[in-house]
């Protein structure tokens, strides 16, 4: 198929998770023989730190402003057999217009933030999605998967609601040559994510905390924007920015990974981090805080531990062997391989897309 995405950004990996879903994603549809084209408009902060200009799987423009989008989408509409606008996407609701009343193509949504629309909808305060819009679509894909695909359907209209979670690349992220438990740890435990105050309580109590009961060992944090970094105990360290190149060497660098969920994604629950399938698909054990629907992602105990307070981590730091943690590494690279790679996204992509509505059965 030919698919034109209109997105937040494909090119820039800065500040924002939407880079790394649409590239693993993209290069599975691209390996399954799909011509792809990605716009997205040229704002300052994605300009100024693009970490992928180009790629060799997909046709990256950046547009300046709506009167050369208007010219993309209806071209689109016109071109493609399927053109997909996606959440935070400044002209998404504008592209949606044009695709669906000019064109051939079958129209989807991309919702990387499922509870965070469903929540401005009701608010009337959505930018890039309008009520209206969603009886219209041919597909509603979902980076949220459970319940909310009932809501979806039955409260706002969908045709056809689909999970679409997040996936990654195992050509990208694989074990090192001795396995992730190898000498070139550096951390003890790590994190990596965007600093966002409903999950800075978590990040103290499963990280900074458990950091001053064992000041023997070593942490470290990458991400931006974090407000109390002086305020760290010493034995924490702070990167500021991973480009998605970096993510592998820094998984593997690190005996442990946490994961955090936000706030809204947690109450929903269904909504596993892109961060959980690079680091398990490394081989490296993952911690993280309990959300619903997490054990359709990985088994808990055996492929993927789960953290409440201070003290589990702190039990999990000083009594599991290496043995034990290879061993659910091994199991969680296992289950991405099977069930988290982008491959099997795009296969997931198609289904939806290729499979009448009357007969998709129910979610999950």
């Amino acid at each position: 198929m030919d698919i034109a995405f209109f997105g937040l950004t494909i090119s820039s990996s800065w500040g924002n998770g939407h880079a790394s879903t649409y590239r693993s994603l993209l290069r599975g549809l691209a390996l399954r023989g799909h011509r792809l084209r990605f716009y997205e408009r040229n704002t300052e902060w994605y300009a100024s730190n693009r970490d992928l200009p180009s790629a060799d799987y997909v046709q990256i423009e950046p547009y300046d402003d709506w009167r050369r989008g208007e010219e993309l989408a209806r071209r689109a509409a016109q071109e493609a057999d399927v053109v997909i606008a996606g959440s935070y996407a400044p002209d998404a609701i504008a592209v949606l217009d044009t695709v669906l009343s000019h064109g051939r193509a079958r129209v989807g949504f991309y919702d990387i933030d499922t509870p965070i629309t469903l929540t401005q909808l009701r608010a009337r305060a959505c930018s890039y999605l309008r009520a209206d819009q969603v009886p219209a679509l041919d597909v509603y894909f979902s980076f949220t998967g459970g319940p909310i695909l009932d809501e979806i359907r039955q409260e706002w209209g969908a045709r056809a609601a689909r999970p679409l979670y997040c996936c990654c690349d195992p050509a990208l992220y694989y074990p090192g040559r001795s396995g992730p438990l190898a000498s070139n740890i550096t951390h003890d435990l790590s994190y990596m994510g965007t600093f966002a105050p409903d999950r800075q309580a978590k990040l103290h109590r499963l990280l900074i905390e458990p950091a001053r009961r064992l000041p023997g060992q070593r942490f470290v944090v990458a991400g931006p924007l974090f407000p109390d970094v002086a305020q760290w105990p010493p034995n924490v360290r702070n990167i500021f920015h991973l480009s998605p190149r970096e993510h592998r060497g820094f998984y593997l660098a690190s005996r442990m990974t946490l994961n955090l969920t936000r706030q809204a994604m947690v109450e929903y629950g269904y909504s596993p981090s892109v961060r959980l399938f690079e680091a398990a698909a490394c081989g490296v054990p993952v911690l993280t805080d309990a959300w619903p629907g997490i054990e359709e992602c990985f088994e808990p105990e055996r492929e993927i531990l789960v953290v409440r307070d201070a003290g589990d981590v702190v039990r999990c730091l000083r009594h599991l062997s290496a043995r034990e943690l290879r061993a659910i590494g091994e199991a969680a690279r296992a289950r991405v391989l099977a069930h988290h790679s982008s491959e099997q996204r795009a296969i997931e992509f198609e289904q939806a897309l290729t499979t009448p509505v009357a007969s998709l059965p129910p979610p999950a």
